[in-house]
C-alpha cells in the first residue's frame, strides 16, 4: 500500500511563474508583434528617397517653369530634384507609366490618355487650368473653329498636348482632312509664320513665352479668337473647362483683349506613380500651393492646387493632405527629422492599439495554459477508470497499472506556480485514488489465483 501513498511522498514543485508555459504564450506573440512592425514599416517606408524626378516640358513652356520652381522651394527641405524636360504632356505621360523610366512625378493635361495605361498612376490634384490660344489672320471675326475650314492650321508638334487637343477639337468639326491643311508647327516657328502670313490660325495651348505672345498681339491683322461655342465644348469633352478672359487682362494700358474672351482649355494636373513616398507627397504638394495658389488670369487666390478628380484617382495621401493641410512636425522641425517621427508614430500608434488588448488577454491565456496540463491528466484518469469498469483481463491490468504509474510520476513531477498549489493537490489525489484503486485489483487478482 504503501506504493499508493508515495505520490503524496514528495512535496509540489512550485514557481511564481512558469517559464515554459510563459515562453510558449509570448513567443507567439512577441512574433506577431515584430512581423506586424515589420509590414508597418515596410508600406509605411520609413526613410523617404532623397531625390526627386519630375518630367516637365520644353525649355520656356509653362510646364518646365513650374518645375523649376518646384525645384527652388523642395530644395529648401534638403531634398533634392532633378528636372527631366520633355516634349510636353503626352511625353510626361508615356514616362510616368513606363516603370523603366526614372521618374516620380510630371504635369499632365486632360485628355491625353488615350491609348496608355495610367492603372499605375494617381494625381496629386488639379493644379491649373491651361486655355487654348488661337490667334488667326483673316478680315472678319473667327468664333467658330468651322470659319477655319480649308485655311492652313499650325497645330503644334506631333506629341505634343497642344497638337493632341486640337487634333480632338477639329474632329469634331470634321476638319482633320482636306481642304484644311495641318501643319505640326509650334513655339516661335508657329508664331514667325503666323506673324509671315504662311499659316492662316496658331493654336496654342498656354505653354508659349509671354513675349511671344506679346509679339502676335502686336502684330497688325493678327486676332485672338473668342469661341463662341465653349459651354458645348466643356459639355462634349470632360476634362475641358470654359474660360474667360477678362477685357485687358493682357494688357490694361491698349486694353487687349477689347470685349471679354470665351476660350476652353483642359486641366492640368500632378500625377505621380503609385506608391510616392508620403513626405514627398507631401513636399510636392506643398509647393504647389506655393507656385499656384496666388490669384491668376483663369483662378482666384487659394482655388489651386485642388483634389479634383479627373483623369486620374486623387491619392490617399493627398487625400490627407487637402482635409488637414500640412502636418504639424513639418511645420516645427527639419524635414527629415520631421518625416522620421511622423513615420514612427505610423508604425507605433497601430502597434499600441494591437499590443494594449494583448497585454490584458495574457494573465488569462496563462492561466488557461497551466489549467490544460492539469485538466489533461483529469480525461488520461477517466480512461482509465473506464477500462477498469471493463473487467480487464490480467495482462490488461498490468498495462493499466503501468499507465497510472506514469501518471503518477509525470504528475509528481509537474512544475506549477504557486497560485495553483490547490489545483495541484486536488490532482494529485485523484491520481493517487485512482492508483489505489488499480492496484488494489491486481493485488484482488494475485491473491485469487
Amino acid at each position: 500500500m504503501s506504493n499508493g501513498h508515495s505520490i503524496g511522498d514528495r512535496r509540489p514543485r512550485f514557481r511564481a511563474l512558469s517559464v515554459r508555459d510563459l515562453a510558449l504564450i509570448l513567443v507567439p506573440i512577441a512574433l506577431l508583434i515584430a512581423l506586424a512592425v515589420w509590414l508597418t514599416a515596410k508600406s509605411s517606408r520609413l526613410a523617404p528617397p532623397t531625390v526627386i524626378h519630375i518630367t516637365s516640358g520644353l525649355d520656356g513652356s509653362s510646364f518646365r517653369r513650374y518645375a523649376d520652381k518646384y525645384k527652388a522651394i523642395i530644395e529648401r527641405y534638403g531634398v533634392k530634384v532633378e528636372v527631366l524636360p520633355s516634349a510636353g504632356a503626352i511625353e510626361n505621360l508615356q514616362r510616368l507609366a513606363d516603370r523603366s523610366v526614372r521618374v516620380d512625378v510630371g504635369f499632365v493635361q486632360g485628355g491625353v490618355k488615350d491609348n496608355i495605361d495610367v492603372s499605375g498612376l494617381m494625381s496629386l490634384g488639379s493644379i491649373a487650368e491651361q486655355p487654348l490660344l488661337v490667334y488667326y489672320r483673316a478680315p472678319e471675326p473667327v468664333e467658330l473653329l468651322s470659319q477655319l475650314r480649308g485655311k492652313r492650321l499650325a497645330i503644334g508638334g506631333a506629341g505634343t498636348g497642344a497638337h493632341a487637343l486640337a487634333m480632338k477639337l477639329l474632329a469634331a468639326s470634321n476638319m482633320t482632312v482636306p481642304p484644311t491643311v495641318l501643319v505640326d508647327l509650334s513655339g516661335e516657328k508657329a508664331a514667325q509664320a503666323l506673324i509671315a502670313g504662311e499659316i492662316d490660325a496658331d493654336f496654342i495651348l498656354g505653354d508659349t513665352a509671354p513675349t511671344l505672345m506679346q509679339k502676335l498681339r502686336a502684330t497688325p491683322g493678327v486676332r485672338l479668337m473668342s469661341f463662341r461655342q465653349a459651354d458645348a465644348y466643356a459639355r462634349k469633352f470632360q476634362f475641358l473647362s470654359k474660360l474667360t478672359l477678362p477685357e485687358g487682362a493682357l494688357d490694361l494700358d491698349r486694353d487687349y483683349p477689347a470685349t471679354p474672351v470665351q476660350l476652353v482649355g483642359p486641366t492640368i494636373e500632378l500625377v505621380a506613380r503609385r506608391g510616392l513616398h508620403p513626405a514627398l507627397s507631401d513636399l510636392l504638394i506643398s509647393a504647389a500651393r506655393e507656385v499656384h495658389g496666388s490669384a491668376g488670369l483663369f483662378r482666384n487666390a487659394g482655388e489651386y492646387p485642388a483634389p479634383l478628380a479627373r483623369d486620374f484617382p486623387i491619392s490617399r495621401d493627398a487625400e490627407r493632405y487637402y482635409k488637414s493641410g500640412e502636418q504639424f512636425l513639418y511645420k516645427w522641425l527639419p524635414f527629415w527629422l520631421a518625416t522620421l517621427l511622423d513615420r514612427l508614430l505610423v508604425v507605433l500608434v497601430p502597434l499600441i492599439v494591437a499590443v494594449v488588448p494583448i497585454t490584458k488577454l495574457l494573465p488569462a491565456f496563462y492561466r488557461w495554459r497551466i489549467r490544460s496540463r492539469i485538466y489533461r491528466w483529469y480525461g488520461a484518469l477517466m480512461r482509465i477508470e473506464r477500462d477498469i469498469q471493463l473487467s480487464p483481463q490480467p495482462e490488461q491490468r498490468a498495462a493499466l497499472v503501468a499507465r497510472v504509474d506514469e501518471i503518477a510520476k509525470a504528475v509528481r513531477d509537474m512544475r506549477t506556480p504557486a497560485s495553483f498549489g490547490d489545483q495541484l493537490y486536488v490532482l494529485r489525489d485523484h491520481v493517487a485514488a485512482v492508483r489505489r484503486r488499480v492496484h488494489d485489483d491486481q493485488n484482488s487478482d494475485a491473491l485469487a489465483s
